[in-house]
Protein backbone atom coordinates (compact mmCIF):
# COMPACT_ATOMS: atom_id res chain seq x y z
CA UNK A 1 0.00 0.00 0.00
CA UNK A 2 1.41 3.40 -1.00
CA UNK A 3 2.01 6.16 1.52
CA UNK A 4 -0.90 8.13 0.02
CA UNK A 5 -3.28 5.18 0.32
CA UNK A 6 -2.17 4.57 3.90
CA UNK A 7 -2.72 8.21 4.73
CA UNK A 8 -6.21 8.15 3.20
CA UNK A 9 -7.10 4.99 5.14
CA UNK A 10 -5.87 6.58 8.37
CA UNK A 11 -8.01 9.66 7.77
CA UNK A 12 -11.07 7.52 6.98
CA UNK A 13 -10.52 5.51 10.14
CA UNK A 14 -10.19 8.70 12.18
CA UNK A 15 -13.37 10.10 10.59
CA UNK A 16 -15.26 6.90 11.42
CA UNK A 17 -13.99 7.09 14.97
CA UNK A 18 -15.12 10.68 15.32
CA UNK A 19 -18.55 9.85 13.92
CA UNK A 20 -18.97 7.06 16.47
CA UNK A 21 -17.91 9.34 19.34
CA UNK A 22 -20.12 12.24 18.26
CA UNK A 23 -23.15 9.97 17.94
CA UNK A 24 -22.73 8.63 21.45
CA UNK A 25 -25.33 9.54 24.09
CA UNK A 26 -23.30 12.46 25.48
CA UNK A 27 -20.23 14.36 24.33
CA UNK A 28 -17.96 16.41 26.56
CA UNK A 29 -16.75 19.93 25.84
CA UNK A 30 -13.16 18.68 25.47
CA UNK A 31 -14.27 16.15 22.85
CA UNK A 32 -16.07 18.86 20.86
CA UNK A 33 -13.00 21.10 20.93
CA UNK A 34 -10.74 18.25 19.83
CA UNK A 35 -13.11 17.42 16.96
CA UNK A 36 -13.25 21.03 15.77
CA UNK A 37 -9.44 21.16 15.77
CA UNK A 38 -9.20 17.86 13.84
CA UNK A 39 -11.78 19.02 11.28
CA UNK A 40 -9.85 22.20 10.43
CA UNK A 41 -7.92 20.10 7.91
CA UNK A 42 -9.90 20.05 4.63
CA UNK A 43 -9.11 16.35 4.08
CA UNK A 44 -10.46 15.53 7.53
CA UNK A 45 -13.63 17.57 6.93
CA UNK A 46 -14.22 15.83 3.60
CA UNK A 47 -13.70 12.35 5.05
CA UNK A 48 -16.08 13.08 7.90
CA UNK A 49 -18.74 14.35 5.48
CA UNK A 50 -18.47 11.09 3.50
CA UNK A 51 -18.84 8.95 6.64
CA UNK A 52 -21.82 11.01 7.79
CA UNK A 53 -23.52 10.73 4.38
CA UNK A 54 -23.00 6.96 4.37
CA UNK A 55 -24.71 6.52 7.74
CA UNK A 56 -27.58 8.78 6.71
CA UNK A 57 -28.20 6.50 3.74
CA UNK A 58 -27.82 3.40 5.90
CA UNK A 59 -30.30 4.79 8.41
CA UNK A 60 -33.03 4.72 5.75
CA UNK A 61 -32.85 0.92 5.75
CA UNK A 62 -34.63 0.94 9.11
CA UNK A 63 -37.86 1.55 7.17
CA UNK A 64 -37.36 -1.45 4.88
CA UNK A 65 -40.14 -3.92 5.80
CA UNK A 66 -38.09 -7.06 5.08
CA UNK A 67 -35.22 -5.90 7.25
CA UNK A 68 -37.56 -4.89 10.07
CA UNK A 69 -39.27 -8.30 9.95
CA UNK A 70 -35.97 -10.14 10.02
CA UNK A 71 -34.90 -8.12 13.05
CA UNK A 72 -38.20 -8.85 14.80
CA UNK A 73 -37.86 -12.59 14.12
CA UNK A 74 -34.39 -12.54 15.63
CA UNK A 75 -35.69 -10.79 18.74
CA UNK A 76 -38.53 -13.30 19.11
CA UNK A 77 -36.17 -16.28 19.20
CA UNK A 78 -35.34 -17.22 22.81
CA UNK A 79 -32.28 -19.12 24.01
CA UNK A 80 -32.97 -22.72 25.06
CA UNK A 81 -32.24 -21.85 28.69
CA UNK A 82 -35.26 -19.52 28.69
CA UNK A 83 -37.79 -22.06 27.32
CA UNK A 84 -40.22 -24.03 29.47
CA UNK A 85 -41.93 -23.49 32.84
CA UNK A 86 -40.15 -22.93 36.13
CA UNK A 87 -40.84 -26.44 37.40
CA UNK A 88 -37.64 -27.16 39.27
CA UNK A 89 -37.47 -27.25 43.12
CA UNK A 90 -37.80 -23.75 44.45
CA UNK A 91 -39.65 -22.76 41.30
CA UNK A 92 -42.14 -20.55 43.13
CA UNK A 93 -39.38 -18.58 44.81
CA UNK A 94 -37.57 -18.26 41.53
CA UNK A 95 -40.79 -17.20 39.81
CA UNK A 96 -41.39 -14.57 42.48
CA UNK A 97 -37.83 -13.29 42.05
CA UNK A 98 -38.28 -13.13 38.30
CA UNK A 99 -41.55 -11.21 38.79
CA UNK A 100 -39.85 -8.69 41.06
CA UNK A 101 -36.99 -8.23 38.61
CA UNK A 102 -39.47 -7.86 35.74
CA UNK A 103 -41.45 -5.26 37.68
CA UNK A 104 -38.29 -3.34 38.43
CA UNK A 105 -37.34 -3.43 34.76
CA UNK A 106 -40.79 -2.16 33.79
CA UNK A 107 -40.61 0.71 36.27
CA UNK A 108 -37.11 1.55 35.11
CA UNK A 109 -38.26 1.66 31.50
CA UNK A 110 -41.40 3.66 32.32
CA UNK A 111 -39.68 6.24 34.52
CA UNK A 112 -38.19 8.34 31.67
CA UNK A 113 -41.61 8.38 29.99
CA UNK A 114 -43.49 9.46 33.10
CA UNK A 115 -40.98 11.87 34.64
CA UNK A 116 -38.71 12.61 31.72
CA UNK A 117 -34.99 12.04 31.29
CA UNK A 118 -32.89 14.96 32.50
CA UNK A 119 -29.72 16.22 30.84
CA UNK A 120 -27.81 19.13 32.36
CA UNK A 121 -24.47 20.89 32.26
CA UNK A 122 -22.23 22.58 34.80
CA UNK A 123 -20.48 25.95 34.49
CA UNK A 124 -18.23 25.92 31.43
CA UNK A 125 -19.54 22.58 30.20
CA UNK A 126 -21.36 21.79 26.95
CA UNK A 127 -22.90 18.48 25.91
CA UNK A 128 -24.35 17.06 22.73
CA UNK A 129 -27.12 14.54 23.37
CA UNK A 130 -28.46 12.17 20.71
CA UNK A 131 -32.09 11.37 21.45
CA UNK A 132 -33.85 8.08 20.74
CA UNK A 133 -35.37 9.28 17.45
CA UNK A 134 -32.06 10.55 16.07
CA UNK A 135 -32.63 14.19 17.02
CA UNK A 136 -29.63 15.96 18.53
CA UNK A 137 -29.53 18.57 21.25
CA UNK A 138 -26.49 20.75 21.90
CA UNK A 139 -26.80 21.87 25.52
CA UNK A 140 -25.04 25.07 26.53
CA UNK A 141 -23.30 25.81 29.82
CA UNK A 142 -25.42 25.91 33.01
CA UNK A 143 -28.42 24.43 31.23
CA UNK A 144 -30.98 21.73 31.94
CA UNK A 145 -33.50 19.94 29.70
CA UNK A 146 -36.10 17.27 30.44
CA UNK A 147 -37.03 14.86 27.63
CA UNK A 148 -40.32 12.95 27.46
CA UNK A 149 -40.87 10.72 24.42
CA UNK A 150 -44.08 8.90 23.61
CA UNK A 151 -45.39 7.09 20.54
CA UNK A 152 -47.37 10.10 19.35
CA UNK A 153 -45.34 13.02 20.67
CA UNK A 154 -41.81 14.15 21.46
CA UNK A 155 -41.66 16.70 24.28
CA UNK A 156 -38.68 18.56 25.69
CA UNK A 157 -38.70 21.15 28.46
CA UNK A 158 -35.88 23.68 28.64
CA UNK A 159 -35.83 24.28 32.39
CA UNK A 160 -32.75 26.48 32.42
CA UNK A 161 -30.15 27.93 30.08
CA UNK A 162 -29.95 27.36 26.35
CA UNK A 163 -30.01 24.52 23.84
CA UNK A 164 -29.76 24.08 20.08
CA UNK A 165 -32.11 21.49 18.58
CA UNK A 166 -31.59 19.49 15.38
CA UNK A 167 -34.89 17.68 14.99
CA UNK A 168 -35.25 14.42 13.09
CA UNK A 169 -38.29 14.29 10.84
CA UNK A 170 -41.12 12.10 12.14
CA UNK A 171 -44.47 12.88 10.47
CA UNK A 172 -47.35 12.46 12.87
CA UNK A 173 -45.05 12.71 15.88
CA UNK A 174 -44.51 16.43 16.56
CA UNK A 175 -41.48 17.71 18.42
CA UNK A 176 -42.20 20.44 20.97
CA UNK A 177 -39.93 22.42 23.27
CA UNK A 178 -41.45 24.20 26.26
CA UNK A 179 -39.54 27.14 27.73
CA UNK A 180 -41.49 28.86 30.48
CA UNK A 181 -44.93 29.83 29.12
CA UNK A 182 -43.67 29.62 25.53
CA UNK A 183 -43.81 26.49 23.39
CA UNK A 184 -42.00 25.77 20.12
CA UNK A 185 -43.44 23.15 17.75
CA UNK A 186 -41.41 21.64 14.91
CA UNK A 187 -41.34 18.59 12.65
CA UNK A 188 -37.86 18.57 11.13
CA UNK A 189 -35.77 21.68 11.67
CA UNK A 190 -32.97 23.38 13.60
CA UNK A 191 -33.52 26.09 16.17
CA UNK A 192 -32.08 27.66 19.31
CA UNK A 193 -34.03 28.26 22.52
CA UNK A 194 -32.82 30.25 25.51
CA UNK A 195 -34.26 31.00 28.94
CA UNK A 196 -32.85 34.17 30.48
CA UNK A 197 -34.07 36.95 32.80
CA UNK A 198 -37.70 35.86 32.76
CA UNK A 199 -38.00 35.49 29.00
CA UNK A 200 -37.73 32.85 26.31
CA UNK A 201 -35.79 33.60 23.11
CA UNK A 202 -36.33 31.42 20.04
CA UNK A 203 -34.06 31.62 16.98
CA UNK A 204 -34.78 29.61 13.83
CA UNK A 205 -31.82 28.39 11.79
CA UNK A 206 -33.50 26.00 9.34
CA UNK A 207 -37.00 24.81 8.48
CA UNK A 208 -40.07 26.25 10.16
CA UNK A 209 -41.42 26.38 13.71
CA UNK A 210 -44.55 27.70 15.37
CA UNK A 211 -44.10 29.51 18.68
CA UNK A 212 -47.09 29.85 21.00
CA UNK A 213 -47.55 31.97 24.12
CA UNK A 214 -50.71 33.05 25.94
CA UNK A 215 -53.03 31.77 23.17
CA UNK A 216 -51.08 33.63 20.46
CA UNK A 217 -48.79 32.07 17.88
CA UNK A 218 -46.03 33.11 15.49
CA UNK A 219 -44.59 31.16 12.54
CA UNK A 220 -40.87 31.79 12.22
CA UNK A 221 -38.78 31.53 9.09
CA UNK A 222 -35.02 30.88 8.99
CA UNK A 223 -33.07 33.89 10.22
CA UNK A 224 -35.84 35.12 12.52
CA UNK A 225 -35.97 35.46 16.30
CA UNK A 226 -38.67 36.22 18.86
CA UNK A 227 -38.43 37.06 22.58
CA UNK A 228 -41.36 36.26 24.85
CA UNK A 229 -41.63 37.42 28.46
CA UNK A 230 -43.04 35.23 31.22
CA UNK A 231 -45.31 38.05 32.44
CA UNK A 232 -46.96 38.69 29.10
CA UNK A 233 -44.25 40.92 27.64
CA UNK A 234 -43.91 40.02 23.96
CA UNK A 235 -41.54 41.26 21.32
CA UNK A 236 -41.98 41.37 17.58
CA UNK A 237 -40.37 38.83 15.28
CA UNK A 238 -36.95 40.22 14.36
CA UNK A 239 -34.34 39.32 11.73
CA UNK A 240 -31.17 37.92 13.26
CA UNK A 241 -27.73 36.78 12.14
CA UNK A 242 -28.01 33.04 12.87
CA UNK A 243 -24.24 32.54 12.77
CA UNK A 244 -23.86 35.04 15.60
CA UNK A 245 -26.80 33.77 17.62
CA UNK A 246 -25.55 30.18 17.49
CA UNK A 247 -21.79 30.77 17.56
CA UNK A 248 -21.70 29.26 21.06
CA UNK A 249 -22.26 25.82 19.51
CA UNK A 250 -18.82 26.21 17.89
CA UNK A 251 -17.21 27.20 21.18
CA UNK A 252 -17.11 30.91 20.32
CA UNK A 253 -18.79 34.08 21.51
CA UNK A 254 -19.17 36.67 18.75
CA UNK A 255 -20.02 40.21 19.84
CA UNK A 256 -20.93 43.03 17.48
CA UNK A 257 -21.40 46.38 19.20
CA UNK A 258 -22.84 44.59 22.25
CA UNK A 259 -23.13 46.62 25.49
CA UNK A 260 -20.18 45.81 27.72
CA UNK A 261 -22.44 44.76 30.62
CA UNK A 262 -24.24 42.26 28.37
CA UNK A 263 -20.95 40.89 27.02
CA UNK A 264 -19.66 40.50 30.58
CA UNK A 265 -22.75 38.54 31.60
CA UNK A 266 -22.35 36.23 28.61
CA UNK A 267 -18.65 35.58 29.25
CA UNK A 268 -19.34 34.95 32.95
CA UNK A 269 -21.74 32.10 32.11
CA UNK A 270 -18.79 29.95 31.01
CA UNK A 271 -16.47 30.42 33.98
CA UNK A 272 -16.59 30.05 37.77
CA UNK A 273 -14.51 33.24 37.97
CA UNK A 274 -16.82 36.23 37.58
CA UNK A 275 -15.63 39.45 35.93
CA UNK A 276 -16.90 42.51 37.82
CA UNK A 277 -16.84 46.01 36.32
CA UNK A 278 -16.43 48.91 38.75
CA UNK A 279 -17.05 51.58 36.13
CA UNK A 280 -20.81 52.33 35.72
CA UNK A 281 -20.12 54.79 32.90
CA UNK A 282 -18.84 51.93 30.69
CA UNK A 283 -21.77 49.54 31.12
CA UNK A 284 -23.36 50.55 27.81
CA UNK A 285 -20.08 50.95 25.90
CA UNK A 286 -20.15 48.80 22.71
CA UNK A 287 -17.90 45.76 22.46
CA UNK A 288 -17.03 43.80 19.32
CA UNK A 289 -14.86 40.72 18.98
CA UNK A 290 -14.65 36.94 18.87
CA UNK A 291 -13.74 35.03 22.03
CA UNK A 292 -13.46 31.37 22.94
CA UNK A 293 -16.02 30.26 25.51
CA UNK A 294 -14.36 29.88 28.89
CA UNK A 295 -11.31 32.01 27.99
CA UNK A 296 -11.87 34.65 30.66
CA UNK A 297 -8.28 35.89 30.58
CA UNK A 298 -8.42 36.75 26.87
CA UNK A 299 -11.61 38.75 27.37
CA UNK A 300 -10.19 40.61 30.38
CA UNK A 301 -7.04 41.49 28.43
CA UNK A 302 -9.05 42.71 25.42
CA UNK A 303 -11.45 45.00 27.27
CA UNK A 304 -8.67 46.27 29.54
CA UNK A 305 -6.75 47.43 26.48
CA UNK A 306 -9.87 48.80 24.79
CA UNK A 307 -11.15 50.84 27.73
CA UNK A 308 -7.96 51.50 29.65
CA UNK A 309 -8.92 49.32 32.61
CA UNK A 310 -6.78 47.49 35.12
CA UNK A 311 -7.30 44.52 37.41
CA UNK A 312 -7.95 46.06 40.83
CA UNK A 313 -8.49 42.76 42.65
CA UNK A 314 -8.43 39.08 41.79
CA UNK A 315 -9.12 35.72 43.42
CA UNK A 316 -10.60 32.37 42.42
CA UNK A 317 -14.15 33.75 42.42
CA UNK A 318 -13.86 37.16 40.76
CA UNK A 319 -11.78 39.62 38.76
CA UNK A 320 -12.50 43.27 39.52
CA UNK A 321 -11.84 45.77 36.73
CA UNK A 322 -11.69 49.54 37.08
CA UNK A 323 -9.98 52.58 35.58
CA UNK A 324 -6.60 53.51 37.10
CA UNK A 325 -7.05 55.70 40.18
Amino acid sequence: MSDTAQDEKRIRDEAAGWYARLNNTTITTDTLRAFREWRRDERHAGAYAEIEAFWVRAGKLRHDEDIRQAAQDALNRKPRSQLGPLSKPGGRSLAALVAVVALGAMLSAAWPVLMGRVYETEIGEQRVVRLADGSRVHIDTQSRIRVRYQDTARRVTLEEGRAYFQVAKAPGRPFTVKAGPAEVRAIGTEFDVRRTDGQSIVTLAEGQVRVTHSQQSWDLEPGQQISLGDQGRRGDVQPVDVSLATSWTEGRLVFRALPLSTALAEVNRYSPTMIQLDEPSLRQAPVSGVFDTGDTEAFVAAISDLFGLEVAARDDKQILLRAPR
